[in-house]
């Protein structure tokens, strides 16, 4: 009989209590839960710096202006934030939200990848209505660095195990802690992560062998490439009908299996318009002026040396004038005195 051979692995929060002892900043935090860095946060907040990082070094090697690919950041990722909680709190807990309406606005309790999406792309329209900017040219940039933000992301979903799915015996099932032993049970998050590895990498090897593809092709194949992945992968949750962490089903699918559709469909939408679209590589620069500088012995040379004497251009002209005159002329012997 096959058996889950993945442990269940948790890293520990990095405790920081001292600042219970620091003046004026101690009262703020309670003595029973002391604040510490949590592996959850710090991961995700690594994701963000670094997807951010290379998306702007690749935005300055196809000369995007970087103040612009500055804003389109902040914008995304703010709203993906607010998305991905606002969105989680409507589709998987709609009775918590009946229950307690101002739940939707506790940001930092629960988040859902797809509502993470659907934010970003509202941030980005914002953008470029309020920019008056194009979002493409700047989106696929962005969508470039995404897998790997994504799996730092998703690294931290799997330090916490937040994503349990049903109950397994297979041998890539996750030994979950039960009683004195444990329970094989799926785990979607470290799923995902392991997942979208090769993506990055796919993405990374792309963009060093040719930084100017036509814009949309990563944006293009990040969305072709991820909905059907996630959309199988979902079979694998637990339903909430038999366990209350688990996601709710929608006509027999999860939310995001629905979100699914749209998201492939996106991606189809924009690979026929990456098949239309040039590549993106900058005109060439012209030859640069030459501001190379005159050694001052060979200006005070210059300088110096006498100007040559300009021809005269009528000469010839003036000469043959002067003949003419001498023959038609009387002879000056035969003049009266």
């Amino acid at each position: 009989m096959a058996q889950p051979l993945i442990p269940y692995i948790e890293l520990p929060e990095l405790p920081l209590s001292f600042l219970l002892h620091v003046p004026g900043l101690g009262s703020m935090f309670d003595p029973a839960h002391p604040p510490s860095i949590k592996p959850f946060g710090t991961l995700v907040a690594l994701g963000v710096y670094i997807g951010a990082v290379v998306a702007k070094r690749r935005a300055a090697e196809r000369r995007l202006d970087p103040s612009k690919m500055n804003d389109l950041i902040f914008w995304t990722v703010a709203a993906g934030f607010i998305g991905g909680h606002v969105l989680d709190a409507i589709f998987y807990h709609p009775a918590r939200v009946v229950r307690d309406p101002m739940y939707i606005l506790r940001l930092w309790d629960g988040l859902s990848s797809y509502g993470g999406f659907t934010g970003a792309l509202i941030g980005a329209w914002l953008w470029r209505w309020i920019k008056g900017q194009k979002i493409l040219p700047y989106g696929d940039i962005i969508c470039s660095a995404l897998p790997i933000g994504w799996f730092f992301g998703r690294a931290g979903c799997a330090t916490v195990h937040d994503h349990p799915g049903a109950l397994s015996d297979a041998w890539f099932a996750v030994r979950y802690p039960y009683g004195p032993g444990y329970i094989g049970r799926f785990d979607l998050g470290l799923y995902e992560c392991v997942l979208t590895l090769p993506l990055a990498v796919g993405f990374a090897i792309a963009w060093r062998r040719d930084p100017f593809r036509p814009i949309g092709f990563y944006a293009a194949w990040m969305c072709i490439a991820y909905a059907p992945v996630r959309f199988f992968l979902d079979f694998l949750r637990e339903d909430a009908k038999n366990n209350a962490a688990g996601d709710p089903r929608y006509g027999g699918l999860t939310p995001a299996q629905w979100a699914c559709f749209g998201l492939l469909g996106l991606g189809i939408y924009l690979l026929t318009v990456v098949k239309k679209s040039p590549r993106t590589e900058p005109p060439k620069d012209q030859s640069p002026p030459d501001t190379s500088v005159t050694p001052a012995s060979e200006r005070i040379a210059d300088a110096e040396e006498p100007a040559a004497a300009p021809k005269p251009a009528a000469a010839e002209p003036a000469a043959d004038d002067l003949a003419k005159a001498v023959e038609t002329a009387p002879d000056a012997g035969t003049k009266s005195s």
